[in-house]
């Protein structure tokens, strides 16, 4: 409660400094009004919404809606907020400066002017973070982006020299509300006609259910050496309160016998193997192991029939993993694939110039291809959302990795 009450200040304070840089610049007393009652709108119904939210309910899409439209409205004002109250510090300075130096007439009228014009500059600016985030809500959350990587080991066997892999991550069916945005994503899954797919875990938000109107859809996937899934933190049904641990064994059951009628080849704690023309690619899946989430990941007991000089491919969901633990271990793991950070579906992206998300701050591998001791991890920046129903700059991903034995020109 005391935490919701200085959120509640600290928002009615930033809308009350927001509303006189706002009114300094638009005159109109009616617009004035609407944005008034927009706002407190909008953070009225924030609040009400995460009164009324029970924690262990599960998917609560009135909650999730009513964070989407408070963060478009209250991002633009934090922007204003920064002009203006630089603007401010300025004017204080300048005012003092004035007073025992000058005192000149005309600075009143200079402040109101450079204030209407900062302020203009402010709404204009503001405006940017407002249309990306109305963009991200109603179409970012299903760009769909195919990013594709090579990767070089000296040690890959000769007969998956070019093997290709597709990867998909964080499917989170219960934030869906598009099935045929979702069909088109399918679609351009198989299109990619990789070897094999990989789904790296979190098939839903919290509770088995949500799978079952898009279990159709995902049976669809296909490649030539199968489709092969793992779980992630959000499959294990933690996230509801359950009248009992029978329903909740039931929930968790039902998960299971989706993936199996879809067609996926689910790895717990286990592997399997990919032969052709005599050589072979381990497939290693680990149960979830996350730095502060369920560590169920059992690395020894996946890799019991594996041998040291097999190739391997390790399927786990949190990249944290591979930070403490994949790393480390005795085992050479040559390529791991990961999800789980969503690049907080909110960051900036320019292809060689920058990569960025608060995410980072949380995670240190968190999107795209990092090597580290001569192996490699692909983190999967997510085929769904979770919570805000939206992506901002960091769109859902399908990865295509294709494997080359590196050409040894000594």
């Amino acid at each position: 409660m005391i935490r919701l009450i200085i959120f509640i200040v600290l928002v009615l304070a930033l809308d009350f400094y927001a509303l006189q840089s706002f009114r300094s610049v638009v005159r109109n007393p009616w617009v004035t009004y609407g944005y008034v009652v927009i706002s407190f709108a909008v953070f009225g119904n924030l609040v009400f919404q995460g009164m009324t939210f029970e924690r262990g309910s599960g998917v609560n899409s009135g909650f999730y809606l009513a964070f989407s439209l408070f963060v478009l409205v209250y991002v633009p004002k934090l922007v204003l907020l920064i002009f203006m109250f630089g603007e401010d510090v300025f004017r204080v300075f300048e005012a003092t400066v004035n007073y025992f130096v000058s005192k000149s007439d005309e600075s009143s009228a200079l402040f109101s002017s450079r204030r209407k014009f900062i302020g203009q500059l402010a709404l204009g600016i503001a405006a940017i973070p407002f249309i990306s985030i109305l963009y991200g809500i109603t179409k970012g959350k299903y760009n769909f982006k195919v990013l594709k990587y090579t990767l070089e080991f000296d040690d890959l066997p000769q007969a998956f020299d070019g093997y290709q892999i597709t990867q998909i991550s964080d499917i989170h069916s219960g934030s869906f509300d598009n099935k045929q945005k979702i069909e088109y994503a399918v679609n351009l899954v198989n299109e990619q006609l990789s070897d094999v797919i990989m789904f790296t875990g979190d098939l839903v938000n919290s509770q088995s259910s949500e799978m079952r109107p898009w279990k159709s859809t995902f049976s669809k996937l296909t490649a030539t050496d199968g489709v092969f899934s793992i779980l992630g933190n959000h499959d294990y049904g933690d996230y509801k309160r359950w009248p009992s641990d029978e329903a909740k064994a039931e929930n968790f059951q039902e998960l299971l016998d989706i993936q199996n009628d879809m067609g996926f080849d689910l790895l717990r704690n286990e592997s399997r193997f990919i032969e052709k023309d005599g050589d072979r690619l381990a497939i290693i899946g680990v149960e979830n192991w996350g730095k502060g989430f369920k560590q169920k990941g059992d690395l020894s007991l996946a890799t019991s029939k594996v041998e040291p000089n097999d190739f391997k491919i390790l399927l786990s969901h949190d990249p944290s993993h591979w930070q403490y633990e994949v790393v480390k271990d005795p085992t050479h793991y040559h390529l791991t694939l990961s999800g789980h950070t969503h690049g907080m579906q909110f960051g900036i992206e320019i292809p060689g110039i920058i990569k960025w998300s608060p995410i980072k701050w949380r995670y240190k591998y968190w999107a795209g291809i990092y090597e580290k001791a001569g192996q490699y991890i692909n983190v999967n920046r997510g085929f769904g959302f979770l919570a805000f129903p939206g992506r901002v700059g960091i769109w859902p991903e399908i990865s295509v990795i294709t494997l080359k034995k590196r050409v040894n020109n000594t």
